[in-house]
């Protein structure tokens, strides 16, 4: 049985809720009745105009936040605002992540590497799903079973790494992998109902993999609505010993 159906009522909070994975998320909870409230973050919310939209149908349900995980005083404030309205979450998915923007493109060999890029990736990547950890630890210390998902991506598996190349994004994922799995440890201790996981959501088609997906089979590219369903499937399905873990979008353990 989902964990889900555990819980009455069930809270939410999807980061990076603008458009891709995470708007689809949104999408999907709104039409699950278990979920009571949904918090949406967007750097943007001005310019987020599908989750407006959502907003506007669903204003009792869903509740739109500025939030740049780059900003911890951004985090601060949209954790505090969501604790003027509950006082836990049950369910976390940060979607946030950076491939390629403007001038930024994965390295295909070492010369193309740079330290500011390099730092780039890994502020996103990495360091704005730590402090998300760290700030939203208090709204997950309660008695009923939650978890605390992040999008990472196979990429950032070293032992599955065969190809090389894409210096900062496997690296900044991988960062991401330990980070979540060394918080995950942590929250086992201060709120063991806890679960956090790292997930790869396999090829989707998005604005971040656009660029990239000329060799990938149609098989192997998802909707945007597939990869959600496969990610939430996975994530009710989580038992107590699989906090800590990387998962792929078909409930498989990834190497790390």
């Amino acid at each position: 049985m989902s964990f889900i159906d555990e819980i009455n009522p069930v809270n939410a909070l999807i980061v990076g809720a603008s458009q891709g994975i995470g708007l689809g998320c949104v999408k999907k909870l709104l039409q699950d009745r278990r979920i009571a409230k949904i918090y949406a973050t967007s750097r943007q919310p001005k310019l987020a105009l599908e989750l407006i939209a959502l907003v506007d149908e669903c204003p009792e349900r869903l509740i739109c936040l500025e939030m740049d995980i780059t900003d911890e005083l951004q985090i601060i404030k949209a954790v505090q605002k969501i604790h003027t309205q509950v006082d836990k979450l049950h369910l976390v998915v940060n979607c946030v992540g950076l491939l390629h923007e403007d001038t930024l493109q994965p390295e295909k060999s070492l010369r193309q590497i740079n330290s500011e890029n390099l730092l780039r990736y890994f502020q996103i990547n990495s360091i704005g799903a730590v402090l998300l950890a760290k700030h939203l630890l208090p709204l997950f210390r309660h008695g009923e079973r939650s978890v605390f998902a992040t999008i990472s991506a196979k990429l950032g598996s070293i032992g599955d790494n065969q190809l090389g190349g894409w210096y900062g994004y496997r690296a900044s994922k991988a960062a991401l992998n330990m980070l979540m799995r060394t918080a995950a440890i942590e929250y086992k201790r201060s709120c063991p109902k806890a679960l956090i996981v790292t997930l790869h959501p396999g090829t989707t088609d998005t604005r971040l993999s656009r660029p990239f997906q000329g060799n990938v089979p149609a098989e192997k590219l998802f909707s945007v609505e597939r990869t959600v369903t496969q990610l939430l499937a996975v994530i009710e399905q989580l038992q107590e010993g699989d906090s800590g873990h990387f998962f792929s979008w078909d409930g498989s353990r990834l190497p790390w």
